[in-house]
């Protein structure tokens, strides 16, 4: 898909969890804040572009909130694309990549944490939300030095995310999702970004400069993304702008 130069136009990159839904102990029931999908809905019918960049598999995101079928989303911290006609392209792994996560499972699996497992296409999660504070940060600290030792030299990297650990293939994050989306984008179209997460970070610095990067979360924390958003309050009020803002611009074109 060659860059556009000659329109003008927005595009609207987010996160899901954490960012338009709030998190969930059981991950399949999460769904947006009120009034999102409303918002959403309203930037997509005014001709809007809305891109979803999601750590969970791109399926999955379809089957919890339904407008995500209208969208393109990218899933696995970019290693999926699944676009608006349901085709989805897949980045290949390479095979010590793919042994890595394998050994990790295993590894879960043997501390008897399968039920809190998650093998994702070009990762394994670790899901601690919901345990007593003081075991999760115990689990999660020998989890981590068990994958990091096993998992040396494959390319695999561990990362921290809100409520829980993943184990990442490398060359691949929500930032060099965000990254091709811009690319594939005319340089006068507005962007955004929102996220939530450590795991959006790389998304908030690829976006500097060419796009704002919004972070969205009840407390403020360190993060390169240049707006903070309280939600639900905050973030319902951003995209009822960015909604008017893509209506009006369809009218004056």
């Amino acid at each position: 898909m060659n860059r556009s130069r000659g329109s003008a136009g927005r595009v609207l990159i987010s996160d899901y969890d954490g960012t338009l839904a709030p998190f969930r102990i059981d991950r399949m029931k999460a769904v947006p804040y009120p009034g999102v999908v409303e918002r959403l809905a309203g930037i997509l019918d005014c001709g809007g572009r809305i891109v979803l960049v999601t750590g969970r598999p791109a399926r999955e995101l379809t089957e919890i909130f339904p407008l995500a079928r209208r969208l393109e989303v990218w899933g696995a911290h970019g290693f999926e694309r699944r676009m608006p006609d349901g085709r989805v392209i897949r980045h290949p792994l390479p095979e010590p990549v793919s042994r890595g996560l394998d050994t990790a499972i295993e590894i879960c699996r043997g501390m008897g944490l399968s039920r809190r497992t998650e093998r994702k296409y070009g990762s394994v999660a670790l899901h601690l939300r919901g345990l007593d504070p003081k075991d999760a940060l115990s689990i999660e600290r020998e989890v981590y030095a068990e994958w990091s030792n096993s998992v040396a030299g494959t390319g695999l990297e561990v990362r921290c995310f809100d409520g829980g650990i993943e184990l990442l293939a490398g060359g691949r994050d929500k930032g060099s999702a965000v990254d091709t989306v811009l690319r594939e984008t005319s340089e006068t179209t507005a962007a955004a970004y929102l996220g939530d997460d450590q795991t959006d970070e790389d998304a908030f610095r690829a976006i500097r400069g060419r796009g704002l990067g919004v972070l969205v979360r009840l407390e403020r924390r360190t993060t390169a993304a240049e707006l903070w958003l309280k939600p639900p309050e905050e973030l319902i009020e951003f995209l009822q702008n960015w909604k008017a803002a893509v209506c009006d611009e369809r009218t004056h074109n």
